[in-house]
């Protein structure tokens, strides 16, 4: 059985609130745990939110309660008249996360039956201490770099097993390949993109999130690869073309990582569809689906590596230096 941070933050939380709650002398420790338990989040971003929330809809609770029960009386009736005002209210002013919590502090007030402000005082002093605890606890938040991490490889390596599939259709013409890889790589980007929300919310003063937008990058080529496997499946016939635009997929292929290269393959695309265009015509309509489809896939392909280039700028040094070591060796 595996036990979550936000269990552990609990079981710390809430009895050290009733133990602040029990130092200062006050009534009703119980409650300062149960706000504490009702405020730990899973980001920071949403505990300051939700704090505020509670803090704002407690103080607007107390106020409820002094008019209701102090016009109305003690009694099921004027409760419930309380909660139906209450609760809208809350709506309203877009603070309903503070609804459980404000509830607290109004049973706490109406169990007494009387309006004592030494009492709501006490109340204030559970509000401080339980959303206070709350807070404190949520100072501390799990680093999610090392599952981000495992996801942008997965990702990686399903892509090139796409690029893979892809460029041997091309080539051989048949597809024994299930594509599984699709199912498993749109999985793995909404557990990712879950991930780098969380992330986010825990950095509430970063801006820039380079993760976010690297699987941002990663979506739209997804799209773009989902695009690309219905042409290469159309290819009614092989010529040396369709075998230069294979190869060129598992480039590709071998080439996916967070650097970006893809200003060169783009000069090789670039050179791909200038031999294209330097092909005689299609004399048949076979041929002729074959170009319009290879020259749909050269496109796709060129929005792949387009967004892939805008997501980083390519570091050339690093380039010019493998350059440098690749001519060394010959």
């Amino acid at each position: 059985m595996k036990i979550g941070y936000r269990t552990i933050k609990t079981a710390i939380g809430t009895p050290l609130a009733v133990t602040i709650a029990q130092l200062i002398g006050v009534t009703n420790i119980m409650s300062a745990g149960i706000l504490t338990i009702l405020c730990i989040q899973p980001s920071r971003k949403k505990s300051v939110e939700s704090a505020w929330h509670r803090f704002v809809a407690c103080f607007i609770a107390i106020g409820f309660s002094i008019v209701f029960f102090g016009l109305l009386g003690y009694t099921p009736l004027s409760l419930a008249l309380l909660l139906t005002l209450f609760i809208p209210t809350t709506v309203f002013f877009k603070i309903e996360k503070g609804i459980m919590t404000s509830t607290v502090i109004t049973l706490n007030l109406y169990a007494l039956g009387s309006i004592q402000f030494s009492f709501i005082k006490e109340q204030i002093f559970l509000i401080l201490i339980g959303i206070g605890t709350g807070l404190l606890m949520n100072l501390y938040m799990p680093s999610l770099d090392r599952k981000i991490k495992e996801k942008q490889i997965k990702l990686e390596k399903n892509y090139q097993i796409i690029l893979t599939e892809i460029a041997r259709y091309i080539r051989e013409g048949n597809l024994d390949w299930d594509g599984k890889e699709f199912a498993e790589a749109e999985k793995i980007l909404d557990d990712a993109m879950q991930l780098v929300e969380l992330d986010k919310e825990n950095h509430l003063f970063r801006d820039k999130h380079s993760n976010y937008t690297y699987f941002t990058m990663r979506q739209n080529q997804f799209t773009i690869l989902e695009n690309m496997l219905p042409l290469a499946t159309r290819l009614p016939k092989k010529d040396d073309v369709s075998t230069l635009v294979a190869d060129f997929f598992l480039k590709l292929a071998d080439s996916i990582h967070p650097d970006n290269t893809a200003f060169l393959f783009l000069t090789e695309l670039n050179e791909l569809r200038e031999i294209f265009k330097g092909k005689e015509l299609p004399q048949t309509q076979e041929e002729f689906e074959t170009r319009a489809s290879l020259f749909q896939l050269i496109n796709e392909l060129e929005s792949y590596l387009k967004l892939k280039q805008r997501f980083k700028k390519p570091n050339v040094r690093k380039l010019n230096i493998k350059k440098k070591i690749k001519t060394n060796k010959k």
